[in-house]
């Protein structure tokens, strides 16, 4: 077998690290895994199939011999080093926002549109967590009847804000309990026993950043460019995987019972549905694997073609670090 010399750009981060826990699940053909992080990382050491790797640093001259790069770095730096990236002659696979948007770069789901990938120039994005476990979920159903609308609730967890994310919500619940005050420093504020309904900046008419990703990414995934996504994004206290609400109208109707048949049947998803014995999808059934769960599929009462359904997904996995792996298991 062929083996592959990858990167993790941005490897001491929460994806990166789960980046490399998937790479060695999947026995992805790796022959050298190079950690690329900041200096300050530089010397720290990360267990991979049995050996200890040691942290480089990210710079321009970093990435030559490496086939695929996986990248787990925030903007600025996916978009100061991509070009160095390409220039090595590796594909770069990026969990970044930066390149989502440009049309010469292919923003792919495996079970949606592999077909896509064919289309790189060097570059390959990954879409946003929330786009990812949304779009798995109700990919089976636009295909049998291309989606028009889109009305979602996300229930976005913790950890989707970074490592920092969970230990806030645990220590700031302990801070509250013991009749403390704590000052948040991850979340604009106190997120344990509290929802905060904003995710991302303003973007649009008074949608954030966050929420605009479902409708732009959405059209480009799904080869629906007019498709209409109206969101409404909020980080719950949870630590892991999140949830969307969704209401869907489709060009024709589908029925509840064809939408669970289609649904069962999907790449990526699992099917739980069984109100009257209390089985729903849940952050804590789906945290640490890669199905998206699906349930909670009925009739929307307000349009004769609509559908409403529930779905959660692990958005570290799932949501980035698994996505982006696969990505690159179609590039072999």
């Amino acid at each position: 077998m062929k083996l592959y010399n990858v990167g993790i750009l941005g490897a001491t981060g929460a994806v990166g690290r789960e980046m490399m826990k998937i790479l060695e699940e999947r026995k992805f053909p790796v022959g050298e895994l190079r950690l690329l992080a900041s200096a300050r990382s530089v010397g720290k050491k990360l267990p991979f199939c049995g050996k200890e790797i040691e942290v480089r640093e990210a710079k321009a001259d970093a990435f030559e011999g490496l086939d695929i790069v996986l990248g787990a770095a925030q903007n600025p730096i996916a978009q100061e080093m991509a070009p160095h990236i390409v220039k090595a002659g590796a594909v770069f696979v990026d969990n970044s926002s930066a390149f989502r948007m440009d049309p010469n770069v292919p923003l792919v789901v495996p079970e949606i549109n592999p077909e896509d990938v064919k289309a790189h120039k060097g570059i390959i994005a990954n879409p946003n967590c929330t786009t990812i476990v949304t779009l798995t979920a109700i990919n089976a159903l636009n295909k049998y009847s291309p989606i028009e609308t889109i009305i979602a609730s996300s229930y976005q967890a913790t950890s989707g804000a970074g490592a920092g994310g969970p230990v806030e919500l645990l220590e700031e619940t302990d801070a509250v309990r013991a009749g403390k005050t704590y000052e948040p420093k991850v979340f604009p504020y106190q997120i344990a026993f509290n929802v905060i309904p904003q995710i991302g900046g303003d973007a649009f008419e008074g949608y954030t950043s966050e929420e605009m990703k479902m409708q732009n990414e959405g059209r480009k995934i799904l080869h629906l460019p007019e498709l209409k996504v109206s969101c409404t994004c909020v980080r719950v206290p949870v630590v892991r995987s999140h949830s969307i609400s969704v209401v869907l109208r489709t060009k024709e109707k589908i029925s509840v019972a064809k939408a669970r048949e289609l649904i069962a049947a999907a790449p990526g998803c699992k099917l739980v549905d069984d109100l009257a014995n209390k089985k729903y999808p849940m952050p804590l059934d789906t945290s640490d694997q890669d199905l998206v769960f699906v349930g909670r599929i009925r009739d929307d009462l307000t349009d004769e073609k609509g559908l409403n359904l529930w779905c959660c997904g692990d958005q570290v996995r799932k949501g980035a670090a698994t996505n982006a792996v696969q990505i690159a298991e179609l590039l072999l």
